[in-house]
């Protein structure tokens, strides 16, 4: 007979996020009764550093379960009740390829979005098909896989095509939720967010604080000089330099990835004046991981909020917990559109509020996308499908087509040296594009 707990396993436990996340599962084991945690990664070296960390702080947290460190994937994944995949293949030297090949034609580099994420996109969804695949054999019946590896979006949806039992997991929402209850003076949960569109190109329509859109006084903010400056000076923050006209304009706060599609030119000057983020992390990287050596360390160290995981260990220990618990509570995960967004496919996975059981996550209706909205959303969800599709085929055409639908990219005269060129530096990775 299983205990009473449940066994997690985290694909990729030698990234440098994983205390984040062994953060969020100490602190919840009131309401999430954690007895098993596997952390899994090829990386013996890395694991064997984050696993003693982990190992540490859960003893400090008072942890009576059993921490495994493996790289044997069946031995993980058997009796697993919940799979959460932060795995990066290839790791932060493909990332680097991701961000600087694209800025030879001409096209931003980044590695969720655009070209960068589209080659990323290629590595990562035949093996988390794979995972998903192997998960679903080996796990406790009713086996949650989680993904939080970019492009959230896109791998979340070529898991639900094929059947998986799957929710994705990004940390904008939650950072915006966590702000706007900062600035309004209120506890988290008692913010709501309409936050719609897809991974990584979103938007904040509404910002509900006890039930009341308070949305229309940061707005309003931006016009009236004699307004509270804390507001404005909120949103050009929240922003991260998108311009505030344009936030007034569109009467909702862009993510931060929209500067890539709303300020391209301006993005790809900044990158070609050398402002590469992948070198940035890299060097982060190598400092927690020294840091983590430390055998008296039991906490995350602060260095870890410039890695870029900010509230990663609340979205992901909250959606978990409460997928078990079956609470009720909104948060904001992607998942099949179903409906709630009036204008767009059912069966297309969307970023949006969802009310949280134990049988998944349940849309919350919303209002149908705005045009210049709605336009975009739609270029990028037929880009989604053709590179799902290319990853799994190996199909160079198909490939093409979806990099010509990318609206980061479109020019065929672009695409077609650029693909060769994404093709080629990805060679290892790549076994459907170059069979033996």
């Amino acid at each position: 007979m299983r205990p009473v707990g449940v066994k997690v396993v985290v694909v990729g436990a030698g990234s440098t996020y994983t205390p984040e996340l062994v953060e969020g599962f100490a602190r919840r084991t009131d309401r999430f009764p954690m007895d098993a945690l596997a952390l899994l990664d090829i990386d013996p070296e890395r694991l064997g550093i984050v696993g003693a960390l982990a190992g540490r702080m859960l003893r400090k947290a008072g942890w009576p379960g059993r921490l495994t460190l493996t790289g044997d994937r069946a031995e993980a994944l058997e009796g697993a009740d919940f799979v959460i995949v932060q795995l990066r293949v290839g790791g932060q030297a493909a990332r680097l390829l991701d961000e600087t090949i694209p800025l030879r034609f001409g096209c931003i580099g980044q590695e969720t979005t655009g070209p960068g994420g589209f080659a990323k996109a290629l590595r990562t969804v035949p093996v988390v098909l794979e995972l998903a695949e192997e998960t679903a054999r080996r796990g406790a019946p009713g086996v949650w896989f989680v993904d939080f590896t970019n492009p959230v979006g896109l791998v979340t949806q070529a898991l639900l095509d094929a059947g998986h039992r799957a929710l994705g997991l990004c940390n904008v929402a939650i950072g915006f939720q966590r702000e706007f209850a900062k600035l309004f003076g209120v506890e988290p949960g008692q913010v709501q967010l309409d936050h719609v569109g897809l991974n990584h190109l979103s938007w904040e329509r509404a910002v509900l604080v006890d039930g009341v859109d308070r949305l229309p006084e940061l707005l309003e903010a931006t016009e009236d000089p004699d307004k509270a400056s804390a507001y404005s000076e909120y949103l050009e923050e929240s922003g991260e330099e998108m311009p505030t006209e344009v936030v007034r304009l569109l009467g909702a706060i862009p993510s931060y990835y929209l500067r890539y599609y709303y300020l391209t030119d301006q993005v790809l000057e900044e990158q070609r004046g050398g402002h590469i983020r992948a070198k940035e992390v890299m060097k982060i990287e190598a400092g927690l991981l020294e840091m983590y050596k430390d055998p008296t360390l039991d906490v995350k160290p602060k260095l870890l909020e410039e890695r870029g995981g900010a509230f990663y260990s609340e979205a992901a220990a909250q959606l978990v917990a409460s997928l078990h618990a079956g609470t009720g509570d909104v948060q904001v995960v992607n998942l099949p559109n179903a409906g709630a967004i009036p204008n767009l496919p059912a069966e297309d996975v969307v970023e949006i509020s969802a009310r949280i059981a134990r049988d998944g996550a349940h849309p919350l209706p919303t209002a149908p996308l705005a045009p210049e909205m709605l336009g975009l959303v739609q270029e990028a969800k037929a880009y989604e499908r053709l590179t799902i599709e290319a990853a799994k085929s190996g199909n160079r055409g198909v490939a093409l087509k979806a990099l010509m639908a990318n609206p980061l990219v479109r020019q065929y005269p672009v695409a077609a040296p650029l693909l060769d060129a994404l093709l080629e530096a990805n060679r290892q990775h790549l076994p459907r594009f170059f069979p033996g």
